[in-house]
């Protein structure tokens, strides 16, 4: 039972960067059941042991995070909430996302040209203000995750985006954000964004022998200073029989920094001690069984492990949160009652609008009927109720289920579409109505849009005070 849906992904790493043309960067999503030791499972779909999870793995060269539609997003503005925020009791306030990503690019830079160093710049006030984030590409996959989120429906002023704490974040995490949405329950994590590094990858390298990397092709060979570490496979055979083969990929897997303590040791000693992970014990190493050198070569590529930008989409806790933040009720035909009210927006309302003849006479059913069928072809759901309920009531039927449009058929050669919210209602020939809808649940225009370029139509009073009777 996984804990999630990411594993398979990074399994499939070498296929998918063949699929992409050998090429950086690029991206796998999946969605699929996920399952956690849920102690105590309550709240709804906020705190349950199975929920469906949706990831986006975004595979970036480590050495270049920056991202070409960053300009896109730079210019949102949220609640950011960072972790110096959280430590010193402030709360979370509105950010310019560039400004967020542009300052710590600027202490970097300050960084590594030496005109200062990193502690100096953790002092100024540039690096405590709210701007935190790590690098382009996740800021880029915070603000995408922004406008995902209140396009779906979450109020923006109950949308905040908080940085993990040094004791949250995971020990091989460059930096991780999470989307919280306040609801009844307080802010609920929905969505987690964050740059894992390289880790997932170099842990199924590690495991299963195969390496996960990548290559950049210079356009200019390279001449590099390289560690070339050279095991002589005859006297580690003579001195280790069958455990050779454990022992010469203990030595070719040294890091750089083991290697030249090796290599000092064995110059001044002659043997050294060295310890072999897969056999679980320290074998003497002696200066005849490996040879350890920095060399000069001309390099025609990097090879390299990539790292991973993870947006982490919990979908049920989203749902959740949607369903608080679009509902609300209005007042009926006594100040005493309450209608109950979906505000999905078009875009994402499972049904996006209703076909409503005025009275059950055949000849607005056939034209119901009609525009029924164009609305099919359209490709928008929509529902037809030929009933000979008062169209008061249906109205109300359909805001409860948050229906955005009705149309309401009246005359043969023209109908009535109303918007949800607002009530308003304009006249529309019958053969433009489902380009009308289209327009507007597609989100090419919006309500106030349409409401310019066609006739306002004023609704008998009777007709919404009826929805009052459901």
């Amino acid at each position: 039972m996984r804990p999630e849906t990411a594993q398979g992904i990074f399994v499939n790493f070498k296929d998918l960067y063949y699929y992409n043309g050998n090429k950086l960067p690029f991206a796998a999503a999946q969605i699929g059941q996920a399952f956690r030791n849920e102690i105590s499972p309550r709240q709804g779909l906020l705190r349950v042991r199975e929920f469906t999870l949706a990831e986006i793995e975004h595979f970036v060269d480590p050495e270049d995070k920056s991202h070409p539609k960053f300009s896109d997003v730079s210019d949102l503005e949220f609640l950011m909430f960072p972790r110096e925020d959280q430590l010193t009791g402030r709360s979370a306030t509105r950010v310019r996302l560039g400004e967020a990503v542009s300052e710590v690019l600027f202490c970097i830079l300050l960084v590594l040209s030496n005109s200062t160093n990193f502690d100096v710049c953790l002092s100024n006030t540039c690096c405590n203000r709210q701007g935190t984030v790590n690098n382009e590409t996740l800021g880029f996959f915070i603000g995408r995750v922004y406008l995902f989120l209140t396009q779906l429906g979450i109020d923006k002023d109950r949308l905040r985006f908080r940085q993990h704490l040094p004791n949250e974040m995971a020990h091989y995490a460059a930096d991780c954000w999470d989307a919280e949405i306040e609801c009844s329950y307080g802010w609920i994590e929905c969505v987690g964004i964050a740059d894992r590094s390289a880790y997932d990858l170099r842990a199924h390298s590690d495991k299963s022998g195969v390496p996960l990397e990548a290559h950049e092709k210079f356009a200019e060979p390279r001449e590099v200073e390289k560690l070339v570490i050279t095991p002589s496979k005859k006297e580690l055979g003579l001195a280790f029989k069958g455990d050779q083969k454990m022992v010469l990929e203990a030595l070719e897997a040294m890091g750089e920094t083991e290697a030249l303590g090796m290599k000092a040791a064995l110059e001044s000693k002659g043997d050294v001690e060295f310890k072999v992970c897969t056999l679980g014990k320290d074998v003497t190493i002696k200066r005849n069984m490996v040879s350890i050198n920095m060399e000069k070569k001309k390099e025609h590529q990097r090879k390299f492990t990539p790292s991973v930008i993870e947006p982490s989409f919990g979908i049920g806790r989203i749902i959740y949160c949607l369903f608080e933040h679009c509902f609300y009720q209005r007042t009926g035909k006594t100040d005493d009652e309450q209608l109950n009210v979906f505000r999905f927006p078009p875009l994402v309302a499972p049904i996006k609008c209703t076909v409503f003849p005025l009275v059950k006479v055949e000849k607005f059913d056939v034209v119901a009927k009609k525009i029924s069928k164009a609305l099919t072809t359209a490709g928008i759901s929509h529902i037809i109720d030929i009933t000979g309920t008062s169209i008061g009531k249906r109205y109300a039927r359909t805001d409860e289920i948050g229906v955005p449009l009705a149309i309401t058929v009246d005359s043969t050669t023209s109908v009535t579409v109303r918007d949800r919210d607002s009530k308003d209602q304009i006249r529309v020939e019958v053969d433009e109505v489902a380009l009308v809808v289209k327009e507007v649940t597609d989100g090419q225009s919006t309500w106030a849009d349409i409401m310019w370029r066609y006739p306002a139509h004023t609704a008998l009073a009777t007709d919404e005070e009826e929805a009052s009777e459901t």
